[in-house]
Order: structure tokens, then C-alpha cells, then sequence
């Protein structure tokens, strides 16, 4: 059968890792796949129940890490190739930069047959000044040259990695959109939903505001803070509360920044009548989405969010900011109402909008979920990977016996 070395960054919550864990495992038995992946951040969530769950025990090469590193990514490179010489894998599929940069030159080098590289999102705006984003830009582009496809998750990203900043030729990238299993946020919501307003003691009538996420600058979780203070303000007369789910290396930063902002706060508790509570990660994101009543992004790049594939799936209404591949997840006046980066006006107004459809906040209609179920599940995105490798392995002439 054919054999896959699949690799990714690191193993934190996030679209990726269930992206590569579902290839993983339901791609087999028709092909043969050694995932390979680096080390979380200290400030990310393990995702490593992710993966015990589907079965998949990964190969973990611990000097594989998110920021630059020349002495570990030299170890990590050759470990790579290491694997690459044992392994003989048919096709080498890298997932997000560290892993499709040190991935892709270890293949290169060990002249295997057909390269693919994902981008699950990319840091060619928002992250860092002109000169850095320039040095990323030339490595992908280079990078891009010997790969044999390249996999955009929204038509968005395509456009942009395509003609805006030219990695490469448009017909050289495919649409492959993330699946998920996502039937777990139309099961048992009412008990779960009960058991999170429960637990920080929400009254029937308060309507909960949540973002889920790393707390990091590129995801502008200050824009939601004053979108929070500016609803509070403007809606006196609603017992409305925030909820920020998930953490990172912003979370100091933010808890001053909140308090700076005269709002009630607090880290890991759950006392009641707080304005804005910081969760930290939950993992069963199914009773955060049963619980609050609008789901919000204010994101300044964003690829594929899973946040709001899966608010989708639980027919919760979305407020987001127009990024990425976001316009190609959502049907936007239906089931998100969008605005532009830092645009906090407009995301009150918005938020305004869906407090006043009391059907819309109740989450009565299905649209979501009808929008999303097949879009997005798991079976689209392996039998769309499974036809798209055995296409690149026919043009280079590769059968199986």
C-alpha cells in the first residue's frame, strides 16, 4: 500500500491536529501514514486525547518548536530525514511553516517521489514587520517550487497565497476544506448546556458572549474586550456576561487590559455576576458552545477557525471579523454577521442585531448545523485527500501492486 509520512507542527488544540489525526486514521488501510509531530508550546493545551482517542500514536520529535531555532531545527531536519530513509514513504505531506519548512527540505533531499504541503493558515500580514514577513515569504515561495501541491483550506487562502503574495502559480494550489467529526454538538445539548451555566451560576436570563481560542496578539482578544465594555454600555439593561476560552502567552496582558477597562474579571473561578471570566482550556468545547448564547472571533488572520465551524454546528450565531478563509466557512447574514478587523462598532451593532432576534439567539433554527454536517465532515475531507494522492502518484508514475 502506499505509504505516507505525515507531519505537522506540534500537537496543540486547533483545526490542524484533528485535520492530520482523521487523515491518520481514516485513511488507512488504503494507505500506510507515520505521523510525525513537534512539541506544544508551554502556554498551548495538550491535544494529545485528540489522538488517543482515534488510536494513533504519533512520532513526537521534541526539538521540532514553533519559533525559530537553528540548533533544533537542524536536529529536527535530520530526524526527519532519518524517518524518511526507514519509512521510504510514497508521499510526504507537511502541515503548517515549521513543519512544511524543515519537512519539505528533508524530502527534498531524500528525493521523495511526491511532496504536499498544507496551509492551515500563513504569516504573510499581522505577525511580523515588513523584513521578517518578506524572509518567510521568499522561503515559501522557494519551498513552493518543489512541492507537488499545495493545499489551501479555503478558496480565500487560495486567492491570497496565489495573487496576493505570489508562493505559487494558481493552478498549482487545491481547495481541501477541514473535516471534523461534529456530530457530538447536536447530542445532549440541553444537559450540557445546564451543566456550564451551572457551573458559573449563569441566570436563566443571561446571555453569554464567548471567543475560543489561544490567547495570542495575532487573535486581538483586546478587540473583545471593547466590544464587551461597549455592549455593556450601550445595553444597560441586559444581564449579559463574557467568556474567554482558551489561553497562551497574552494572558497576563489581557486580565490588566480588562481591569483597565473597569470589568469585573476573573481566571479559573466561577463566582457569578463577573463581567468577564477566563476559562482557560476546556476540552469538551461541546458544553462551552451548549452554554453560551453568541460565539464571537476577532481575529486580524485567521485560515480555517474551527471556533466557528463547530459554533455552527451548534447553531450558535457568530460575530467575526472578515479574515482569511472566513467568508467560505460561514453563510454570512444567516449564520455570522461580519465585520472589519478592529471594527468594534460594528461588531456591537452586530451583537445588537442578534439580542433583538430572540429565534435567532435561542438557536431555533438549524442552519448552521444543515450548513456545516456534510461541508465539513470528516468522510469529504479523506475521500478528497484520497483521490487527490492517488492522482499526484499516477502523474509521477507510481502504482501499487
Amino acid at each position: 500500500m502506499p505509504r505516507v509520512l505525515r507531519i505537522i507542527n506540534r500537537f496543540n488544540l486547533g483545526g490542524p491536529t484533528f485535520n492530520v489525526a482523521y487523515l491518520s486514521r481514516y485513511m488507512e488501510p488504503e494507505f500506510e501514514t507515520l505521523l510525525v509531530g513537534g512539541q506544544k508550546d508551554e502556554t498551548e493545551d495538550s491535544s494529545e486525547f485528540i489522538l488517543e482517542n482515534l488510536g494513533l500514536n504519533p512520532f513526537i520529535i521534541e526539538e521540532m518548536k514553533r519559533e525559530i531555532d537553528l540548533k533544533n531545527d537542524i536536529i529536527a531536519y535530520n530526524k526527519i530525514k532519518k524517518l524518511i530513509k526507514e519509512f521510504k514513504p510514497h508521499i510526504v505531506h507537511t502541515h503548517a511553516s515549521k513543519a512544511g519548512t524543515l519537512g519539505r527540505l528533508a524530502a527534498i533531499n531524500q528525493k521523495v517521489p511526491v511532496i504536499v504541503h498544507t496551509f492551515h493558515g500563513h504569516v504573510f500580514h499581522s505577525y511580523f514587520g515588513k523584513t521578517k514577513t518578506i524572509f518567510y515569504k521568499t522561503i515559501e515561495q522557494r519551498l513552493a517550487k518543489k512541492t507537488d501541491l499545495i493545499i489551501a483550506v479555503s478558496e480565500k487562502q487560495k486567492e491570497e497565497l496565489a495573487f496576493e503574495h505570489k508562493i505559487a502559480p494558481v493552478e498549482k494550489i487545491k481547495v481541501i476544506g477541514l473535516g471534523f467529526d461534529l456530530s457530538r454538538f447536536q447530542f445532549n445539548s440541553e444537559n450540557n448546556r445546564q451543566e456550564f451555566r451551572n457551573k458559573y451560576q449563569l441566570e436563566p436570563d443571561t446571555i453569554a458572549i464567548g471567543i475560543i481560542g489561544r490567547l495570542v496578539p495575532i487573535k486581538n482578544h483586546k478587540m473583545f474586550l471593547d466590544v464587551a465594555k461597549s455592549v455593556i454600555q450601550t445595553i444597560p439593561e441586559k444581564k449579559i456576561q463574557f467568556f474567554i476560552v482558551g489561553d497562551g502567552e497574552s494572558k497576563d496582558e489581557l486580565l490588566e487590559y480588562t481591569k483597565s477597562l473597569n470589568l469585573s474579571c476573573q481566571y479559573l473561578d466561577t463566582k457569578p455576576d463577573v463581567r468577564v471570566t477566563f476559562t482557560s482550556w476546556i476540552k469538551e468545547v461541546e458544553k462551552v458552545l451548549a452554554g453560551i448564547d453568541i460565539v464571537a472571533l476577532t481575529s486580524n488572520n485567521e485560515g480555517t477557525p474551527v471556533s466557528l465551524i463547530e459554533a455552527q454546528a451548534a447553531n450558535k450565531p457568530i460575530v467575526s471579523t472578515r479574515v482569511g478563509g472566513i467568508e467560505n466557512i460561514v453563510l454570512e447574514g444567516k449564520t455570522a454577521l461580519l465585520s472589519a478587523v478592529g471594527d468594534v462598532n460594528s461588531m456591537v451593532l452586530n451583537i445588537k442585531k442578534i439580542i433583538s432576534d430572540e429565534k435567532l439567539l435561542k438557536s431555533e433554527s438549524p442552519e448552521g448545523w444543515n450548513y456545516v454536517k456534510e461541508k465539513f465532515h470528516y468522510t469529504r475531507l479523506v475521500k478528497d485527500m484520497t483521490e487527490t494522492y492517488y492522482r499526484l502518484m499516477e502523474k509521477k508514475g507510481i502504482r501499487m501492486n
